[in-house]
C-alpha cells in the first residue's frame, strides 16, 4: 500500500507503521519492507525511516535483527506504564515449565460491572472465560476475563482449550487504550480452592480492561498465588 502524503518526521513515519500493525496490514511475524523501500514510499529520509523503527522496536512492537530484517513482533510487548505480558511466555521466561487448563467458557450478555468497565450495553455478545495458568505444576495464577464478541469476533472460533485467552488477544486484538489497576485481596473459598492456597489468604490482584478507540476489548481479573512477585524496569 503506498501513500500520497510525504512524511517528513520521525513521529508521522511511527504511527504510519503502527497503523499497519494495528490494521493487520502487516501481521505478527511479517517481515515489513526494507529501510529504504519505506523511504522512498512515504517520501522521506532513510534516516527519519530509521528512527520510527528503533521507537518501535523499543516499544516491543518490532522485532529488529541484523542482517535478518526487521519483522513485526509475534508476541508484541504492550507497554502502557507497564509491560503486558503473555503469561506462558513470562512463566517461561522464570525458567519453568508452563501449562494451561480452561476452566469455563460461556457466551453470554454481560453483568452489569462488566458493562460499566468496558462501556457496553447489557444486550451484548460477550465470551466468559476463566481458566488457570501453573508454573512447574504449581497454580501460578487465576484468570477470570469477559471480552466483547463484536469487538474480536474471530474469538468465538478459537480453540481456547489450547492457547489461552491472554496469548489469543495479543496476537489477535491489537488496542489503542488501557486501564490497569493493582490490589491486594482475601481469596474467596472458591479462588483459595483453585490457587491450592487457605480461605481469606492475601491474594495479588490486577484488573485490566482494554480498548481499540472508543470499543472495548476486554475486561481481566488477574488472581496470583502466594508469592507473587512482580518486576518492572523503570
Amino acid at each position: 500500500m503506498s501513500t500520497t502524503t510525504e512524511l517528513t518526521n520521525w513521529q508521522s513515519v511511527h504511527d504510519e507503521v503502527l497503523r499497519r500493525i494495528h490494521t493487520r496490514e502487516w501481521k505478527p511475524g511479517d517481515q515489513i519492507p526494507k529501510e529504504v523501500e519505506l523511504a522512498e514510499e512515504l517520501g522521506c529520509a532513510r534516516a527519519t525511516v530509521n528512527r520510527a523503527l528503533r521507537e518501535l522496536a523499543t516499544e516491543g512492537f518490532l522485532d529488529r535483527r541484523r542482517k535478518a530484517g526487521t519483522r513485526v513482533a509475534a508476541h508484541p510487548v504492550r507497554r502502557a506504564r507497564l509491560d503486558i505480558p503473555v503469561i506462558r511466555l513470562e512463566i517461561e521466561g522464570r525458567g519453568q515449565k508452563y501449562a494451561y487448563a480452561l476452566l469455563f467458557r460461556e457466551r453470554r450478555s454481560p453483568p452489569p460491572e462488566i458493562c460499566a468497565n468496558l462501556g457496553v450495553t447489557p444486550d451484548s455478545d460477550m465470551l466468559h472465560i476463566t481458566s488457570l495458568h501453573l508454573a512447574d505444576g504449581k497454580p501460578y495464577m487465576f484468570e477470570e476475563r469477559w471480552v466483547s464478541v463484536a469487538a474480536t469476533p474471530e474469538i468465538v472460533d478459537a480453540d481456547l482449550s489450547k492457547i489461552s485467552a491472554n496469548e489469543w488477544l495479543v496476537l489477535h486484538a491489537p488496542y489503542t487504550k488501557g486501564d490497569i489497576s493493582f490490589s491486594a485481596v482475601l481469596a474467596s473459598e472458591n479462588e483459595a480452592e483453585i490457587l491450592r492456597t487457605q480461605k481469606n489468604e492475601p491474594l495479588f490482584l490486577i484488573e485490566r480492561t482494554t480498548w481499540e478507540g472508543e470499543q472495548g476489548i476486554t475486561s481481566a481479573r488477574l488472581l496470583f498465588a502466594p508469592g507473587y512477585r512482580m518486576h518492572t524496569a523503570l
